[in-house]
């Protein structure tokens, strides 16, 4: 089939910018889903800069209320939804099927239509700043700020049709990846053959395909209460503001552990590679990543202790947060009884995936104080939470992240990462975000309010803002040194080899970078850490493994073909969005391209014939 219904010439290859925005190669995705948060991370971090030059000194005046408020709300927003979760995915892309034995993905284009619908979301939230009319209530937008008489502009309209149109994306993605993790791993991989980060993968997939739909259904009631006249959230109407909080932190809470599991998969690979000795206690890691992921649905109402609940709801979830912390102890002692007596490398990936577990620890702590309702009460809705929050999710997830990045940029790129460069972007990052964060939690217990735009110097804050202030410059001279390591080395770094680290899962057994079909030769497993069994098993018969998998003509291995569909679709979809924000026609306009691109898509085979490549 030459075209597709009759009207586009369907693509053929993957050269030039067509080729990427046509691309189901699940590794090209990847680094799309990859560049895109790390801009974002960018972005991002510009914003928390201009927060803390606010804050650096009483009574500044750098910028004002409503500029510090769509500031905070973008960042936080932008840092969970836009950066973490789309950082992840880009490890879900490039490793799962590498690392399960697989050639590719269970279905490509929708994990293409996962992509772009993610890009397309992020644009319209962002569009907000083209109109100026940023949201402006937080990245949890509490009711009744969410209400028109507090909100009367159209910011909090883009953040919640961006939320949805995200919250598309990450349940699309999370389908695919369920569908490969089950289906789609090579012989004798096993469940419990399988390495931690896909099991990993597969519990952070299951939370998100059940957390999404909570907060799907307060974003549309939210939407519904702007714009339509209900009143869900509106007390006046017969509502109630308190119901928003419990849907949103059911989802919420899930979702904390959707942001640090993969880099809790992500370290439970780096350390068994960098100790030379295989993970301790691999069935309760794994066992505890399921624990978590069912927790993390018990204990939500903890953010919600000065709400008024009354003693039998705050004795219930004191008890659940407290349980909460048993499996996640468990993985810490597992970890470190990893690297206890291993033959420690301390290469740049061994560093952060270190430092991830110490700041991990400091701010599981200061988490574990939340249980408690009396310290709760003192702490709720001040800069001891901001402290807590940005160690398990800068120090936890951004620092496992970079891991990954450093572990697995050999494998992506062919080339090493500068190892001196790499070592000072740990140290630069690791002593700024402790000087960044750390004094937070006395200037929280102090008193000092979350969301607080300025304060006078009569409250004796601002030494310790000052020190947050200048950790976030060391801070970032570190992010800026990652960016030099990663521009040096992709133009000059030193070719790395298959398997540069000695490391023990499969995707180490082929090139650097992988072929276009991943493996010649669909890999047979016989226990944990395959490519270490097959390694020593080599050494030990006196002809070692050199060289990766040899490469066959990509011609003999029919791959699915690009498509344009995807991209279509998703466009289709956020129009119908941006519809609701302007004029209802561009909406039934979208809701038609939708239409069209899910007819070709249905239409559209996997696999276009051979005659057509």
């Amino acid at each position: 089939m030459a075209t597709i219904t009759g009207v586009l010439a369907r693509p053929t290859g993957y050269a030039g910018i067509w080729g990427w925005i046509t691309t189901v190669d699940h590794k090209r995705i990847g680094v799309l889903y990859g560049v895109t948060a790390f801009i974002m991370l960018l972005i991002a971090g510009s914003e928390a800069g201009i927060m803390r030059a606010q804050l650096a000194q009483p009574d500044s005046t750098l910028v004002g209320p409503e500029t510090f408020n769509r500031l905070f709300t973008m960042h936080a927003t932008a840092m969970v939804f836009m950066v973490i979760m789309p950082l992840s995915a880009s490890f879900f892309n490039f490793v799962v099927p590498l690392a399960i034995g697989a050639r590719d993905v269970a279905f490509p284009r929708l994990n293409a239509f996962s992509y772009w619908v993610f890009l397309f979301g992020t644009l319209l939230m962002h569009a907000s700043f083209l109109v100026n009319q940023v949201p402006n209530a937080g990245w949890f937008s509490y009711a009744n700020l969410t209400g028109t008489s507090y909100s009367p502009n159209a910011g909090l309209d883009f953040w919640a049709l961006g939320l949805l149109i995200l919250g598309i994306s990450s349940v699309a993605a999370a389908l695919n990846f369920l569908v490969t993790i089950v289906n789609m791993r090579c012989p004798g991989m096993t469940m419990m053959r399988m390495p931690v980060f896909i099991w990993m993968t597969l519990i952070t997939s299951i939370l998100l395909v059940l957390a999404f739909p909570v907060i799907t259904v307060g974003l549309v009631e939210l939407v519904m209460d702007r714009n339509f006249g209900t009143h869900f959230f509106d007390t006046a109407g017969g509502g109630d503001p308190i119901l928003w909080q419990h849907l949103f932190w059911v989802f919420g809470h899930p979702e904390v552990y959707i942001l640090i599991l993969p880099p809790m998969g992500v370290v439970s690979e780096i350390l068994p590679t960098f100790s030379r000795k295989p993970l301790f206690g691999y069935p309760v890691v794994v066992f505890s990543g399921i624990v978590i992921g069912f927790m993390s649905w018990a204990v939500w109402s903890h953010h919600m202790f000065t709400t008024g609940m009354g003693p039998t709801a705050l004795t219930v979830f004191t008890i659940t947060t407290m349980l909460l912390a048993v499996p996640t102890g468990v993985k810490i002692f597992n970890w470190i009884a990893t690297v206890w007596g291993g033959s420690v490398d301390l290469k740049t990936p061994m560093l952060f995936a270190l430092g991830f577990i110490s700041l991990f620890i400091i701010g599981g702590l200061s988490g574990v104080s939340h249980a408690v309702a009396p310290s709760d009460f003192q702490q709720q809705d001040t800069y001891y939470i901001v402290a807590h929050i940005h160690y398990v999710l800068f120090g936890g997830s951004i620092f496992g992240i970079l891991a990954g990045i450093y572990y697995w940029f050999p494998k992506l790129t062919g080339r090493m990462l500068g190892e001196g460069m790499g070592k000072l972007n740990f140290w630069f990052t690791f002593v700024g975000m402790n000087l960044t964060f750390f004094p937070m939690h006395f200037v929280g217990m102090n008193g000092m309010p979350r969301r607080i735009y300025t304060y006078g110097e009569e409250f004796g804050w601002g030494l310790l803002n000052m020190l947050s202030s200048l950790g976030y410059i060391v801070l970032f001279i570190g992010m800026l040194l990652f960016v030099i390591n990663l521009i040096q080395s992709l133009r000059n770094g030193r070719a790395a080899g298959h398997d540069p680290w000695d490391a023990p899962t499969l995707e180490w057994s082929i090139s650097s970078p992988p072929p276009v079909y991943n493996f010649a030769e669909i890999p047979r497993v016989e226990g944990r850490d395959a490519y270490w069994t097959t390694k020593r098993r080599a050494e030990a018969e006196g002809h070692p493994l050199t060289a990766g998998e040899p490469h066959v003509d990509p011609d003999t291995i029919h791959m699915p073909s690009p498509s344009y569909w995807p991209v279509v679709i998703a466009a289709g979809v956020t129009l119908i969005a941006a519809g609701l924000l302007t004029h209802y026609a561009l909406s039934f306009v979208g809701g038609i391209i939708a239409f069209i691109g899910t007819i070709g898509w249905s239409n559209e085979p996997a696999t276009a014939p051979q005659s057509h490549h």
